[in-house]
């Protein structure tokens, strides 16, 4: 779709905007807003304080907020979907129902699951214990990239990101456990020192429960490994940095960067050997590291750390003991999530992992109206015609960048609800009593699909996530924006509501997915999908103290007392945010088609925009997994999505009359306006 263009469907819903709006709702959740607090002082806890007081975390949740509530009511949708399929007379062997109805059935079946123990790791664990030598370690990781084990490092296909005609394996740093490399070298973090101890005592359990005599020894010898590991790893910051990760490497020289590893193993092992001759190693300097700690670590330590990788990545799957403790450490430690999800969404977490499209296809016939889709794809080009306006008019861009910044957006690629074509899982076995066979049967089956790419066409049609999740994405190397059909429902979408309420929600999403390819790291690749810098100097000056300004902002909130956000970590998704609002709300106003917005419980068009934007980031979290994400996530906390947003926004100060000596209150010098 060209971005300039404004469909027939469109051109006939801007001319009755007015009458629409006078007959819906405001969509506004009107009850929760929390009136001793101005809105003027805190956007988010006036629009959601209600809500904030009243509500508890559900004890298996380490969060709750719009997204995970959505999530919440799917789950019972895809559980008919999977039993509906299970229970079907007419499914034959090898057929979708079959395989989404075996699936399930072989994760709910306790009783087997208690009957065979560890036994289902046997064979892994065993080619673990074959070790003799550390020149056996290579054609290992192969074996572990392709069963989904975590291993010191892996890889990715993906488009070339110089030439996106051509996919390309890129080599990515790993082998760690926790969430980032903090949680092994601040040894000053309290936080981060106490969970590191209580990894240890994890590992130790899970060893021991395997039958490991040396428990205690082994699991402080693995947590020594990982932090040499962390020590040579790059930083959340540095792995944004898309110039600085594309280092182009013959197959023939990957030997420069570790000396004595044999490469042409692990090439061959992975199925990469004879498809490429060149890989993208993301952090060489890691590679080196990590074939340091490999020559000067023990074999034995070596066999230990693979042994715990092989129980941790199938713990979930296998006997309640190793479930349970598993989920003690990653679920109450990290994120203090007081008990574990009822095992039949587990089940479905499981069946949708694995066979996430065949769920899709049943999902989307069931669950998403064809009208839904028809008024997105309105949103939609409204967006990208606000975008394209906006490009036109800003003050701090030159016309040579400008004409390349147009360029780019007339190339974008929309996405909405579902794939064109859904994908086969034919050549995928499933057994109704072998759980682990089927989570490694699967692993296997979505990595030969990965490296059956390489030498063949793009596939411009494949999505990144399924139609059932509550996510949309944007991804720089096909220039694409993808709209999942499950995220098209209140408070993203709302069918019965005026369209303000809507701009401001599932709008801003919109707009947050079209600047992503203005951001920090989207501005970066052209239209094609290539890393090509596309700016004037003086444009990227200015860009540069616009996020320097943006940087700022966000470090100085914190969610968590002695925990602040990370404002570089952030800096995309900050961006995304801010300029997303912004554009929506333009949209919103060319929606109007230069009629005044109506007033609807009181509350003017554009006051409805802000408050649609602050209701979809009502939140709360809990204070352990807040950190981890502060630690690894590239979004901001929620309340600062919401408040760090609009009080950069000008169309904020006129809708609530925001003014000096307002805690919202921004100097107009100290506003971010980049897109």
């Amino acid at each position: 779709m060209k971005a300039h263009l404004l469909s027939a469907l469109m051109l006939a819903l801007l001319a009755s905007a007015g009458v629409q709006a006078q007959q819906k709702t405001s969509g506004v959740d009107l009850a929760e807003i929390n009136a001793a607090v101005r809105p003027q002082d805190d956007f988010f806890l006036n629009l959601n304080g209600k809500w904030l007081a009243k509500t508890e975390i559900p004890a298996d949740k380490s969060s709750w907020g719009s997204f995970e509530k959505l999530d919440d009511d799917t789950k019972p949708q895809l559980r008919a979907i999977i039993e509906a399929a299970a229970a079907d007379p007419n499914k034959t062997p090898g057929s979708d129902a079959q395989r989404i109805g075996d699936f399930f059935a072989s994760y709910m079946d306790e009783a087997k699951l208690e009957q065979l123990g560890l036994s289902p790791l046997r064979a892994e664990l065993d080619r673990v214990a074959a070790l003799k030598d550390k020149k056996d370690i290579p054609a290992l990781i192969a074996h572990f990239n392709r069963y989904g084990v975590t291993a010191p490092y892996g890889f990715a296909i993906h488009q070339d990101n110089k030439d996106s005609t051509k996919y390309v394996a890129d080599i990515v740093q790993d082998g760690l456990s926790l969430p980032d490399r903090d949680y092994y070298l601040k040894k000053s973090d309290k936080k981060m020192a106490d969970t590191l101890a209580k990894y240890e005592q994890h590992v130790t359990k899970m060893l021991t429960l395997a039958g490991n005599a040396n428990a205690v020894a082994d699991a402080k010898a693995i947590v020594a490994l990982e932090t040499e590991l962390a020590k040579v790893q790059w930083t959340k910051v540095e792995l944004r940095d898309p110039v600085k990760a594309y280092n182009k490497v013959p197959l023939d020289k990957l030997s420069k960067l570790a000396p004595g590893y044999d490469w042409t193993t692990w090439l061959k092992d992975t199925g990469i050997a004879g498809k490429v001759d060149y890989v993208i190693v993301s952090q060489p300097s890691f590679i080196t590291g990590f074939n340091q700690v490999l020559n000067k670590t023990p074999l034995a330590t070596w066999q230990a750390w693979f042994r715990w990788q092989v129980i941790h990545a199938n713990a979930s799957y296998l006997s309640k003991d190793f479930a349970l403790e598993n989920f003690a450490f990653y679920g109450t430690v990290l994120s203090d999530i007081k008990e574990q999800q009822p095992r039949w969404k587990r089940a479905v977490n499981a069946t949708d992992g694995a066979l996430g499209e065949s769920l899709g296809k049943l999902y989307v016939a069931q669950h998403f109206p064809a009208e839904r889709k028809e008024r997105m794809e309105v949103l939609v080009q409204n967006l990208l015609a606000a975008f394209k306006q906006s490009i036109t008019t800003l003050d701090w861009m030159g016309p040579a960048t400008k004409e390349q910044a147009q360029a780019k957006l007339a190339k974008f690629m929309v996405k909405i609800g579902y794939p064109n074509k859904w994908r086969d899982y034919s050549p995928l076995v499933v057994a109704k009593d072998d759980l682990v066979g089927n989570i490694q049967r699967s692993r296997e089956f979505d990595y030969n699909k990965e490296v059956n790419k390489l030498g063949k066409p793009i596939d411009r049609d494949e999505w990144g996530m399924t139609p059932q999740t509550i996510n949309a994405y944007y991804n720089p190397e096909l220039n694409e924006i993808v709209f999942p059909a499950a995220i098209l429902q209140p408070p993203f979408f709302n069918a019965d509501a005026d369209d303000a309420v809507n701009y401001g929600a599932i709008g801003a999403v919109i707009g947050h997915e079209i600047s992503h390819g203005f951001d920090d790291q989207g501005a970066q690749y052209d239209g094609d999908g290539n890393l090509r810098d596309w700016w004037t100097k003086a444009d990227h000056k200015n860009f540069a103290a616009k996020s320097k300004m943006l940087v700022k902002q966000y470090n100085a909130f914190s969610p968590v007392k002695g925990y602040h956000v990370n404002g570089e970590l952030t800096l995309g998704e900050n961006i995304a945010d801010n300029s997303g609002a912004a554009i929506a709300l333009k949209a919103y106003r060319i929606s109007l088609n230069g009629q005044p917005s109506p007033v609807i419980d009181g509350l003017t068009g554009e006051q409805r925009f802000y408050m649609g934007f602050g209701q979809v980031w009502r939140s709360k979290i809990r204070d352990a997994q807040q950190i981890v994400y502060l630690k690894s996530d590239p979004h901001s906390p929620d309340q600062f999505r919401a408040n760090g947003t609009v009080r950069n926004q000008p169309g904020f100060y006129n809708a609530f009359g925001v003014k000096p000596g307002d805690k919202m209150y921004l100097a107009p010098k100290d506003r971010v306006n980049m897109w």
